[in-house]
């Protein structure tokens, strides 16, 4: 009996274009502790991923008939390019975290954009590193980890990751493998409380400046990387801050889906009008302000989730006038080319008609 060949994407495969493509299919779902999975996708037809390691892509989904963007790392590595994977964490009332958790299975189809995102160690390559990650912000950390293994990578990296309990470590086996293999990488779990596990030998607590120092007494001299919830990183970024460490040498990734401050003001006395067609109302944008802060300000409720550009959840389509639109992977090429906008990140030339 024949064999069947899996379907892998070798080098002679075309790299996916999220545009072009569509699409992907969820291959696989794991459990990896008791509130997070992965989830393996694959293009319907061979395809090479292309992407730096630490990159997110951001899905399209179609919750309750509403449409909802959400990013999420990639926790796969480039240096396997025939899948992707995103990690999730199942968050209390988080509408999106639930949804794939109860809902996607395999077979399921995605829409996808991106990869997209500028935190990764490939775009700055250095020789030696801290990474930083808190509960489910170690995927991006792991991309980047998983592929400096596949490239028996030299580079001197400590990894510290911290979480509430050692249930709650994310690829455990796996970080204690790459640990194993890689000469100069050196792993620290750092977990809240033991839990139930009395054999764990990590350490003990929260992070902490004499920890840190402790873990990597010469972090002065390694490039940083950080994710994890935003009071971990502010803790970190103070802790870095006494410590008298060159900030410029520090980034940090987050997705926190935040309401955008109603305190924007424009800088500019230069206004201008923006009419929103469908409903009939209109709002004054200072030349400097952003289209969602002063909508926002003027009382009206437009949708977003990031305020920054990522999620591409405040899409619009512009029907006249001119903006200039610094976005972060939210919207495709081809819908800027039809005239689509995001408000989050737009600032207007000249008075703007939106279709809202």
């Amino acid at each position: 009996m024949n064999a069947r060949i899996p379907d892998f994407a070798c080098a002679a495969a075309p790299t996916w274009q999220a545009d072009d493509d569509g699409g992907l299919v969820c291959a696989q779902v794991r459990d990896e502790t008791h509130d997070v999975k992965t989830f393996v996708l694959q293009a319907p037809s061979a395809r090479s991923f292309r992407y730096l390691p630490g990159q997110f892509i951001t899905l399209e989904l179609d919750i309750d008939g509403e449409r909802v963007n959400r990013c999420y790392t990639l926790s796969s590595t480039p240096t396997r390019p025939d899948r992707v994977s995103i990690t999730v964490k199942r968050v209390p009332g988080g509408r999106v975290s639930n949804w794939l958790h109860e809902h996607l299975r395999v077979g399921s189809r995605l829409n996808v954009m991106g990869p997209a995102g500028q935190f990764s160690c490939f775009a700055q390559p250095a020789e030696r590193y801290l990474f930083l990650s808190g509960g489910s912000g170690i995927t991006p950390l792991m991309s980047m980890s998983r592929a400096l293994h596949d490239l028996a990578s030299d580079a001197d990296i400590v990894f510290v990751h911290c979480a509430r309990t050692p249930a709650d470590v994310l690829f455990a086996d796996e970080l204690a493998l790459l640990a194993k293999n890689l000469p100069h990488f050196r792993l620290a779990l750092v977990c809240e409380q033991r839990g139930a596990q009395s054999a764990y030998a990590g350490y003990l607590g929260r992070i902490s400046q004499a920890l840190l120092d402790n873990i990597a007494p010469d972090l002065l001299a390694r490039d940083i990387y950080t994710c994890g919830p935003a009071p971990f990183m502010a803790a970190v970024r103070a802790m870095l801050g006494a410590a008298g460490y060159d900030m410029r040498r520090y980034r940090e990734e987050s997705f926190s889906f935040e309401t955008l401050s109603s305190a924007e003001t424009p800088a500019s006395t230069t206004d201008f009008v923006i009419k929103l067609a469908r409903i009939g109302q209109e709002f004054r944008c200072g030349a400097d302000e952003r289209l969602l802060g002063a909508a926002q300000r003027a009382g009206l409720r437009l949708p977003f989730s990031c305020s920054s550009g990522v999620c591409g959840t405040c899409k619009t389509h512009k029907l006249s006038g001119e903006v200039v639109m610094a976005h972060s992977g939210g919207i495709r090429q081809r819908e800027i080319d039809q005239g689509f906008i995001l408000p989050c990140c737009s600032r207007p030339l000249s008075d703007v008609v939106l279709d809202r």
